[in-house]
């Protein structure tokens, strides 16, 4: 029995399989098709008009029909068709007569790119079928009404994610006929993590509502012992973020064939979510000082980044740790991969990845600069996207840790990751990308080394338990927080973490070797100090607690040292120092406190009011030192939101934002940036000055676009104050139908 002609195999079209083009990388290029594609000669009374012509194609794309509700895309400020791959979706296509199987051979195209080929993914013909078959491109007639035809499309779950144009070919005995170029037919194509036989499959619903949807999130900051939260607007959905995250990967020239594996996207996207080496969309900067652009506090989200960058073409100034992981958040989320920031508090920053932050002291107890390099960021927040990985062994697909943040080179550029999760905590980093690196990270320890005069250094300490403390992430569904400290390493201790720190130097992380070393016997003596819970501004004491736990009698001479740092531990400056004597009974204790003005440190104080004291001793008896080193974060005051008038969608609102100044001097140049996705577009105002104690007041109208529970979200910066944040939850209603 003989096929209808529409089912037949549509013959091929001289795009197809093309060979020794020029390379591929751009979503935005097109090479021009022909309409009338000559294939043969024209038979004897040929007439065009026997044949079907399209007259329009509607591709359902409003955010109220089918496609987009059933592909999650109803979100994005976009009138184009955003699908999902893998998935049917439905089309309309209105011909100049009735479509008439038994007589009429037409199939689909989509287009990526300037060169397509059919050998990599960039040029696709879609035949009529008479099954669609999960896993491979096809369209099959749903419905025919008069010259109309309605179409189920299945697309492939392993295709290309990008920007595609569609043509419709119609077979004809000369040639192949297709309708104009029409950019209001234009596809774009996302990761499925709804579909199992995508590569970023996520089986867990509330998951995906967390880590694709979401568009605004929690980054944690500040530190371990006092953990501060800052909402952030990631915005995948914001008009034109879609078009902005597909030119990336176009500067970044990855050949679009490449664009199908989301290893190789996140890869790319780390290098290119910095400027450091490739002209990226964010240029770090550490030193405090932000000419030319905007400090890296004063950031309320990624929309703006991420705009700027696609109509400038040029790097966004300025960004820091958690803004590099807000804006490459945005970019995952938005391709449609599951991703989230993760935060991990005292975090190594080692540049040889040994497995050690050496901290060197004189002989008389004093930290050497000069000879301490290493360094422990109070933080650093990276991000995590999901995804299988067949490039690995079986087991180590899942979260993968990925960083934007450029700290060191992997192949020759500033990047970090794809590094699988499970391999990291099992000590496994031999599997690429960039697994040791993070694993010294979070698992490196501390040695305290007093500097002979002589060459020598003696190991004093060694704190295997402070780098890594705590790695936290957004909960799902909440505010709150999430400790994923476990899903990276085993407790301390165990023999789980000593095997998988025996794995991790099998595979050639290196440990330093300390044969040219002295270990001091332990003493009776230890010491610990606690830092004052304290408001910016105010004075607090250094409590300083000595204990004697042996029967001799000991003397000691001690020394804090309280530095000004920014928030990568690297120290400014100091701005305390002070000395003194300690008598120690046998099994006694001794207090000794340490006030610290506000005076001291108020005028030296950089972005995050982060304070870093270092206190040493020195027993005079057997000369062993005592070393403990904490930070601590000053509390900056909040701006304050509320709203008035109706939280209605399309009907007008009112936001203000307030602000008193308990800092002990006038704040001047003030900029205040608000930000409210489906509420308001960020707007930003500048204060000439805000006097001490008095109170500034902005209040902003607004038109909210989405109902639900939305955020809105205010930062202030200048340079005596910045890291000031506000946000208030609104609970915005449908618009009631007439």
């Amino acid at each position: 029995m003989s096929q209808p002609a529409s089912q037949k195999k549509p013959p091929s079209a001289s795009l197809n399989g093309r060979r020794a083009l020029p390379p591929n990388f751009s979503n935005a290029e097109e090479d021009e098709i022909p309409e009338m594609e000559v294939t043969g000669l024209m038979p004897k009374g040929f007439n065009l008009k026997d044949y079907l012509q399209v007259v329009n194609v509607n591709m359902i794309s409003s955010d109220q029909e089918i496609n987009k509700q059933q592909h999650h895309t109803d979100r994005y400020y976009n009138p184009k068709l955003i699908v999902r791959r893998g998935q049917p979706y439905y089309i309309q296509i209105e011909f100049t007569r009735p479509y008439k199987p038994e007589k009429d051979v037409f199939w689909l195209e989509y287009i990526i790119g300037r060169y397509p080929q059919v050998n990599k993914g960039t040029y696709i013909q879609i035949p009529l079928v008479e099954e669609l078959k999960s896993g491979v491109w096809g369209a099959k007639v749903m419905q025919k009404e008069g010259n109309s035809v309605n179409l189920s499309i299945m697309s492939a779950p392993d295709c290309i994610v990008g920007k595609f144009r569609l043509y419709v070919a119609v077979w004809t005995p000369s040639g192949i006929l297709r309708n104009k170029r029409d950019p209001a037919t234009d596809t774009y194509i996302l990761f499925n993590p709804w579909c199992q036989e995508d590569s970023v499959f996520l089986d867990d619903e509330k998951e995906r509502e967390e880590y694709v949807l979401n568009d605004v999130g929690v980054i944690f900051h500040g530190n371990v012992n006092e953990i501060k939260t800052r909402s952030w607007n990631y915005g995948q959905f914001e008009e034109g973020l879609l078009d902005a995250c597909l030119t990336i990967m176009d500067r970044a020239k990855l050949d679009l064939s490449g664009r199908s594996n989301p290893v190789k996207i996140s890869r790319v996207a780390s290098a290119m979510i910095n400027a450091r080496d490739d002209e990226g969309v964010l240029s770090g900067s550490w030193d405090n000082v932000y000419a030319y652009g905007v400090p890296p506090s004063s950031w309320t989200g990624s929309v703006d980044i991420l705009l700027e960058y696609h109509s400038s073409a040029s790097p966004v100034r300025y960004g820091q740790c958690w803004v590099f992981a807000g804006v490459f958040n945005t970019f995952l989320r938005c391709l449609g991969i599951p991703a989230r920031v993760i935060t991990n508090y005292s975090s190594a920053h080692d540049n040889n990845a040994n497995l050690q932050l050496d901290i060197f002291m004189d002989e008389e107890g004093i930290v050497d600069t000069k000879l301490t390099k290493d360094s422990v960021w109070n933080y650093h927040c990276w991000n995590e996207a999901w995804m299988s990985r067949p490039d690995l062994p079986v087991g180590f697909g899942g979260w993968q840790a990925v960083d934007g943040t450029p700290q060191e080179t992997s192949d020759g550029m500033y990047r970090c990751g794809p590094a699988s999760v499970q391999a990291i905590k099992h000590g496994h980093v031999c599997f690429q990308f960039d697994a040791a690196f993070v694993f010294a990270e979070v698992n490196s320890d501390v040695v305290y080394s007093k500097a002979m005069k002589n060459g020598t250094r003696v190991i004093e300490q060694i704190d295997t338990t402070h780098i890594g403390k705590l790695i936290v992430t957004k909960d799902i569904g909440s505010d709150g927080m999430k400790d994923i400290t476990e899903q990276y390493k085993f407790r301390e201790g165990t023999d789980e973490e000593r095997i998988a720190l025996e794995t991790a130097l099998m595979y050639g992380v290196k440990k330093e070797a300390t044969q040219d070393s002295v270990h001091l016997p332990q003493s009776d003596v230890d010491m610990d100090f606690e830092v004052e819970h304290a408001v910016l501004g105010s004075d607090f004491k250094v409590t300083i607690t000595f204990r004697n736990n042996g029967q001799s009698r000991h003397t000691a001479t001690a020394y804090l040292s309280g530095n000004i740092v920014f928030y990568t531990g690297v120290a400014k400056n100091e701005f305390k120092s002070q000395s003194f004597d300690v008598i120690l009974e046998p099994f006694s204790s001794k207090v000794v406190e340490v006030l610290i003005r506000s005076s001291d440190y108020i005028n030296q104080l950089l972005d995050q009011a982060s304070l870093h004291f270092f206190v040493t001793a020195r027993l005079n008896e057997t000369k062993k030192i005592l070393a403990k080193q904490k930070t601590s974060v000053l509390d900056i005051p909040k701006l304050h939101l509320k709203v008035k008038g109706e939280k209605v969608v399309g009907k007008e609102m009112f936001v203000t934002v307030e602000f008193t100044n308990l800092v002990k001097q006038k704040l001047k140049n003030v900029s205040v940036r608000l930000d409210g996705p489906g509420i308001l577009k960020t707007v930003q105002k500048t204060f000439k000055e805000i006097p001490e104690n008095s109170t500034l007041t902005w209040e902003e109208k607004c038109i909210p676009r989405r109902a639900g529970l939305r955020k809105l979200i205010a930062s202030l910066t200048c340079d005596t104050l910045r890291h000031v944040y506000g946000e208030l939850d609104v609970e915005i209603q449908k618009k009631l139908a007439v």
